[in-house]
């Protein structure tokens, strides 16, 4: 059983769910966990350590095993994925304890955003913008932080600040609900092309983050920029991408 392969021993585990498979199951499922980990921003809060998360994670890997179907033409680690991942950012978000007044400040920012680029005609500066809401440079940076490490906006239900996140944009490949696939897929359609619309830097950093999987200080020393800043530019575009949803919406 040592030697078998992730595969296998979840084929066996579909024949006989023996707890002695199960546990080697989750043993051999450790470095995935661990991979989605890193590539998930972790809040500096007691309840969001990093033996939480992997429990975390691990009881998404038992989702995974209990509802897999070996009939299926889907690797386990593929069908797997969605549901570790699902799972740890469904336990950020309980724990989550963002307070209301700073998520009206994400509005906030988006309007000075506005209001600056209406009347200078470009993209206003970070500088300028924490300028026009008369607030330190320092907060503001720290607020554009927060946006990217909780993922406190919602951008697959844009109505409901509390729902959601970039990640749901993701669909579940196993998912059988079509009302919802098909928002889905017009969701994502959307959401690529104002992805495609944003500076050439900009829209390679939401790239790399959310389709390559890279992780921040790995972006960060792709570009030659520090970690901080990366966090702070995906705040700004997730505070932006939200509200060009939320327009759409309105438009339609």
């Amino acid at each position: 059983m040592g030697n078998s392969t992730l595969q296998e021993l979840v084929e066996s585990y579909c024949k006989d769910p023996a707890d002695g498979l199960r546990n080697s199951i989750i043993t051999k499922s450790m470095p995935l966990i661990r991979s989605i980990l890193g590539k998930i921003n972790r809040p500096d809060q007691p309840l969001a350590q990093i033996e939480d998360l992997e429990s975390a994670g691990i009881s998404g890997l038992i989702q995974a095993m209990d509802t897999y179907d070996c009939g299926k033409n889907i690797q386990f680690n593929t069908y797997a994925y969605y549901r570790i991942r699902g799972s740890i950012i469904d336990y950020l978000r309980k724990i989550d304890q963002l307070p209301r007044k700073q998520r009206k400040n994400y509005g906030l920012v988006q309007e000075a955003s506005d209001r600056l680029s209406q009347k200078l005609g470009r993209e206003p500066l970070d500088e300028e913008i924490a300028e026009e809401l008369d607030m330190p440079i320092d907060d503001y940076h720290q607020l554009l932080a927060n946006v990217q490490q909780r993922n406190a906006l919602s951008l697959d239900n844009s109505k409901d600040e509390n729902s959601g996140s970039f990640y749901d944009v993701h669909a579940d490949p196993d998912s059988e609900t079509p009302d919802n696939d098909l928002e889905r897929k017009e969701l994502a359609e959307n959401l690529k092309r104002r992805i495609g619309k944003l500076k050439e830097r900009d829209r390679l950093i939401l790239t790399l983050y959310y389709y390559e999987d890279m992780t921040m200080s790995e972006i960060a020393l792709l570009l030659d920029l520090s970690e901080a800043r990366i966090s702070q530019i995906v705040g700004k575009l997730l505070i932006q991408l939200k509200h060009d949803l939320v327009k759409v919406e309105v438009y339609n």
